[in-house]
């Protein structure tokens, strides 16, 4: 059923949390406004996820979300320990933090693979190190478009 059909891209480079709002003056008034690297993120997530849907509806009921983080190897390790880092023996303990990352990616994706992100009901989510740094997102529908209430 093309329903439940998931949906699969890269965000090439690296992950990328959300920032927290900032707060600047315009006149008397306090604004707040996303960051620059988060926004600039952010329309990169939804540049990869529209070339994905390829003009696919948008998902209107509770979906599963798989992200995948994959960080690039510190160049200032030894080749021993790189390699250990590429066969998954050594896990990136570096920024960005996994939440953050799925915040920015969930944030991106409203209103172009789903009408909110509160429809992702279930989460898998893992940081790994590689030679290309990258998000592999994974979008999949839990209910037949149909069957929505």
């Amino acid at each position: 059923m093309a329903d439940f059909a998931p949906v699969v891209f890269v965000v090439p480079g690296e992950p990328v949390g959300k920032g927290r709002p900032r707060i600047g003056k315009v006149g008397q008034h306090a604004r707040m406004f996303t960051p620059q690297k988060t926004a600039n993120y952010e329309g990169l997530v939804a540049m990869a996820a529209q070339e994905a849907l390829a003009g696919r509806p948008l998902i209107v009921g509770p979906v599963l979300m798989e992200l995948r983080m994959f960080h690039p190897v510190p160049r200032s390790w030894s080749k021993k320990r790189q390699a250990m880092a590429l066969a998954g023996e050594v896990m990136p303990t570096v920024k960005c933090d996994a939440d953050n990352c799925l915040k920015a990616v969930c944030d991106a994706l409203n209103g172009v693979v789903w009408r909110d992100d509160t429809q992702v009901v279930n989460v898998f989510l893992a940081k790994r190190y590689a030679e290309n740094p990258r998000v592999e997102v994974k979008v999949v529908p839990l209910q037949a478009e149909g069957a929505q209430r």
